[in-house]
Order: C-alpha cells, then structure tokens, then sequence
C-alpha cells in the first residue's frame, strides 16, 4: 500500500506545523524597509563625545568617610553602572575621572598629584564632600588638611555635603557628562536650595 509523502497520516493535526512559524521573514523585511528611511547626521566629535561619556572609568581611589558613600553609588541599590562609569579601575593608568571623596591632608596631597599626573587625556576630576570642596570642619583650624582640592588639581565638578549621598554623586556624574558632552546653558538654582539658604543662622 503506497501513500504520499505530502498526505499527512489520518488525525495528524495539519496546524502543528505552523506553531512554531514565527514569520521571521516578514519581520526581516520589515526591518529592512524602515531601516532604509532611517539616517543619523551627527559630527566625529559628537560621537567620540558620546563614547566617553558613556564610558567614564573611575579610578579605585577613596580618601575618607565620602568613601563609603562613593562604594554603595557602585552597589545594587544606586548602581552607578548603568551610566557605564562602574569599572573602577585599580590603576590610574586605565582610569580617566578622579573622584577625591574626603579629607585631603598635606602628607596626601602629593600622592593624589601623583596619580592624577598618571592618568591619561582626556580626564576628569570630581570633588566630592565638603572636605575635598574647601576643607570642611577642618577649614579653620585644620592646619594638616588642604583647603581645596583645587589647589592641587583642577576640577571639573562639585558635589556638595558631609558626606553627600549617592543620589547627589550620581547628579554629578550626570553633570559631568552634559559637561563631556559640550551641552552648554545657565544653570537655574532649585527652589528648595534658596529657602534652606534662608534658614541658615548667619552670624557677622
């Protein structure tokens, strides 16, 4: 008894042949069509801009308490990787942003000079906490300790606080990359920064 090979055996459901036909074809086509209408105009600088921006690489550099606050930005809960700026590097010879979380004190000075004079161009610094931005509660009587980090390297961005959290250090790295960028315009102080400036007791 010969049957066709094409004939399928009796109560063979035809339709399971086609479960697993997920059209990709079509969809190729399709893909294929929008694509052609799609271009992208944009300048050589704007792209290597991009490419830095979207991968700062920080080097593994922590002075005091704002330390700990720069390691949990890199944990789970803030996850400063998706900004692409959690490889922090152990050498600054593959680094390209400073971030000087802390107290800097004479003796400590000269070795951030250092490092910072080993990472290559293009680089960037961030100055994070009171401490690292003027000298913090060390300011007045703090003779061992540097009023600035600025008098030692340039700096590119400020995060202010004793210690500031995460969120303020992420604002920052968000700042630095509109700086990278090259976006340009006036910064507008936020409405809850002047109403705590007026609580403040000002002494003369």
């Amino acid at each position: 008894m010969s049957r066709d090979a094409k004939t399928p055996p009796a109560g063979y459901d035809v339709q399971r042949e086609h479960m697993l036909d997920f059209k990709v074809d079509q969809q190729l086509e399709q893909v294929v069509e929008t694509d052609a209408k799609n271009f992208i105009l944009t300048t050589v600088d704007e792209v290597f801009n991009w490419a830095k921006l979207s991968s700062i690489w920080p080097v593994t550099f922590g002075l005091a308490c704002c330390a700990i606050e720069m390691m949990a930005t890199s944990a789970t809960r803030y996850d400063i990787d998706r900004f692409g700026a959690g490889a922090f590097r152990a050498t600054p010879r593959q680094a390209d942003l400073m971030i000087v979380s802390g107290t800097v004190t004479g003796k400590m000075a000269q070795r951030l000079k250092l490092i910072y004079d080993q990472m290559p161009e293009p680089k960037w610094v961030i100055a994070m906490g009171s401490c690292a931005i003027g000298g913090g509660p060390y300011f007045k009587y703090g003779y061992h300790v540097v009023k600035g980090v600025d008098q030692i390297v340039p700096v590119d961005v400020y995060v202010p606080g004793c210690p500031p959290r995460p969120e303020v250090l992420i604002e920052g790295l968000m700042r630095l990359q509109d700086k990278i960028r090259g976006r340009k315009g006036r910064f507008v102080t936020p409405k809850w920064v002047t109403d705590y400036a007026k609580k403040i007791p000002y002494r003369k």
